[in-house]
């Protein structure tokens, strides 16, 4: 069993893109979205400097669209003739994306056309920025410690969990002025490291930002999963269009819950795990909690022939189509 997924805001590095704009036709499709999106994705991709890109407004729309571009790549054009995975349901199994990735995931699953998916993000970009804007907030990563008493000391420091990925690594996110005061009482046996995120992400905070998003989302018209796609509420593969689209928007103030995603995956009987571009955030994740797996980042082009063969090997595998009957 084969599972595609897609990685979240701060797995973006300066040039990512360099290799992939070699391709043929990608250039044309970047321009093509950026033109949705409002901005120079090619450049943004390619030339643009590290505080450029981490820019939530500019990072959210790259993401995606780099992850479209890669899978693209992979499985063919994702629009052609209709939204989803362009040919047999055997080519992937499964489908999932961290916070930002969740967008990526569901234009691959044709829950939204690339096209909307493009348009989506962008507003969820600019919302998330300006929502962040209106207080001083943060997020710091929390590595290691006893996870119960980690999930005390954010809720005792007054924090929210917001993104529970897993393997040893819990993300609080709040005020500054909590996180400086939970930075100075650490939980015991744990590892405190500063985000360099622009606000507190899928918290409260970020309320403004799930009204304004709602608003665009009312106006597309989505369709159910062509395959088993997960959501970042609770792990869970959900089947229809509309409460996916629900979920994408509603998640924005709320918590990541990655660990429950990894659970999922596992009870499915996963066997192979393939991150698109700009890969290595998930499938690190993914050595500890996923034993056994074999694993893949793609991060440039040259990848993509090992991911063709671990889809061929994989892909529509009989533990897949036992959890399907």
């Amino acid at each position: 069993m084969l599972v595609i997924v897609a990685p979240g805001q701060g797995a973006q590095v300066p040039g990512f893109l360099s290799p992939w704009i070699e391709l043929p036709g990608v250039a044309e499709q970047l321009a093509a979205w950026s033109e949705v999106t409002g901005l120079d994705l090619v450049r943004y991709g390619t030339t643009a400097d590290a505080e450029e890109i981490r820019d939530t407004a500019v990072a959210q729309p790259l993401l995606v669209g780099a992850g479209l571009v890669a899978a693209s790549a992979m499985l063919g054009p994702l629009a052609s003739p209709s939204p989803g995975l362009p040919a047999e349901r055997s080519l992937v199994d499964a489908v999932a994306g961290h916070s930002v990735g969740e967008f990526t995931a569901a234009a691959i699953a044709g829950v939204l056309s690339p096209k909307d998916a493009l348009a989506l993000v962008a507003e969820r970009g600019r919302g998330m920025a300006d929502a962040a804007a209106r207080t001083e907030t943060g997020m710091t990563a929390v590595l290691g410690g006893d996870r119960e008493q980690v999930l005390k000391a954010i809720a005792e420091a007054g924090l929210t969990p917001a993104n529970d990925n897993g393997s040893g690594q819990i993300v609080a996110a709040g005020t500054k002025e909590r996180l400086a005061a939970f930075a100075e009482n650490p939980p015991e046996r744990a590892r405190l490291r500063p985000l360099a995120v622009a606000g507190a992400f899928h918290t409260e905070h970020m309320a403004p930002a799930v009204e304004r998003v709602r608003r665009t989302a009312t106006t597309l018209s989505p369709s159910d999963p062509t395959v088993p796609l997960l959501s970042n509420a609770d792990g869970a593969v959900v089947d229809g269009g509309a409460e996916y689209l629900e979920r994408l928007v509603s998640q924005i103030s709320s918590p990541v819950r990655w660990d429950a995603c990894t659970q999922t995956l596992a009870d499915l009987g996963v066997t192979a795990l393939i991150e698109l571009t700009p890969a290595g955030t998930l499938t690190g994740l993914a050595k500890r909690a996923l034993r056994g797996v074999e694993l893949l980042a793609v991060k440039t082009p040259d990848d993509l022939d090992r991911a063709t063969a671990l889809i061929k090997e994989h892909a529509g595998s009989p533990a897949a189509d036992d959890q399907e009957g």
